[in-house]
């Protein structure tokens, strides 16, 4: 059988009654889109209306599945034959349709009962949540599916005001239910664009060393409106200043702030003999504070650790020694209990204190955050 010839016969018997694939749709109760497929040979007319399209365009049965016109017609007893097919073909495909129906209309009730429970569930969480948007999606397929076999959904398709209030009621129910879920996507979505938005600012320059501190020992007062006030921790274990006498091998300090500002600061200096004694003094005579156990940080070995300035949310101030005369000042200030910074990127590990963890990774923000 050539389906090709068999759809371009069906085109042009429909030509010959002038009529449009749209109008022809509706006399058999299919869509427009069946028609096209079967005038392009991609689908074949379903055997129950066989009898019915020949009658229609006054052909013979075989003339259809042939694709041509043939010079007799179709006997009594083949149409007769053709009738008993179609006949048997509606019977099974009504038992098939009905059971079809029956599921359908269950699905749809246990889906809503499944919504309807976990919608007063007063133990809600997330997982919860997720059940409940998965299911309210089934239940909008199940009620296509139940659309389909009852044939309300093709009825519904041709009324296109209906279709467009549908959609309306649709659109507004998801918001509805779904409020939070958008509100939360799209204060995400911000959040993200600010994070790629936020450049990472770095600065070596040495000259520029007051503009970055933020002293309260009447060295440098910090305005209040900079971005360099630090989250009010104390920096006075950094020098109040760079001497011509010091004798800098490294700086830098970073400011990063996606939506909390975040600092992260080095500065290695080579003392001569003196000022080294004199800057070690001063340094021990600082009121340490406890750092052990701080995002992870341990007792330190790598160096000699002269002062400590810790907090257990906001990170730390302090400098090292390698007691050969270098005194390493470090400082890293942030919240949350993590950094958004890859501060291993902007400083080396030595001049980290032993231990220090800062990601979201690490046990001491888990144990903070809860997030086991």
């Amino acid at each position: 059988m050539d389906q090709q010839k068999t759809g371009r016969f069906l085109k042009e018997l429909r030509h010959e009654k002038q009529m449009t694939q749209e109008k022809l749709a509706q006399v058999f109760n299919v869509s427009s889109r069946t028609i096209s497929r079967w005038e392009n040979g991609t689908n074949l007319p379903d055997i129950s209306l066989l009898v019915e399209i020949a009658d229609f365009y006054d052909v013979d049965v075989r003339e259809i599945i042939e694709g041509e016109r043939k010079s007799e017609m179709m006997d009594k007893e083949v149409r007769e034959v053709a009738t008993k097919m179609a006949d048997y073909a509606n019977e099974e495909k009504g038992k098939l349709l009905k059971s079809v129906q029956i599921i359908s209309f269950v699905g749809v009730l246990v889906l809503l009962l499944s919504i309807g429970i976990q919608t007063f569930n007063k133990e809600a969480n997330q997982i919860n949540k997720g059940v409940l948007f998965i299911t309210f999606i089934a239940l909008v397929i199940m009620g296509i599916v139940t659309l389909y076999v009852t044939g309300l959904l093709e009825k519904i398709t041709r009324n296109k005001k209906l279709v467009r209030g549908i959609k309306i009621v649709t659109i507004v129910g998801l918001i509805a239910a779904f409020w939070r879920v958008i509100v939360m996507t799209v204060v995400v979505g911000i959040l993200i664009a600010l994070v790629g938005l936020s450049p990472i600012e770095e600065y070596d320059d040495v000259s520029r060393y007051n503009e970055f501190m933020n002293f309260s020992n009447g060295a440098y007062e910090a305005e209040s409106d900079t971005k360099w006030t630090k989250w009010g921790m104390d920096e006075t274990i950094w020098p109040s200043e760079i001497t011509d006498s010091m004798d800098v091998a490294d700086y830098k300090m970073v400011y990063y702030n996606p939506w909390d500002a975040q600092y992260l600061g080095y500065l290695v200096v080579d003392y001569s003999a003196d000022d080294y004694a004199e800057e070690v003094e001063r340094l021990k005579e600082y009121q340490s504070t406890e750092y052990i156990g701080y995002y992870c940080v341990e007792e330190e070995n790598t160096y000699e650790l002269l002062a400590v300035n810790a907090d257990s949310y906001q990170g730390f101030v302090y400098a090292l020694t390698d007691g050969k005369g270098r005194i390493i000042y470090g400082e890293q200030i942030f919240c949350n209990y993590y950094m958004d910074l890859d501060y291993k990127k902007y400083i080396p590990d030595e001049y980290l204190l032993d231990g220090f963890d800062a990601t979201t990774e690490s046990d001491y923000y888990k144990k903070k955050t809860g997030d086991r």
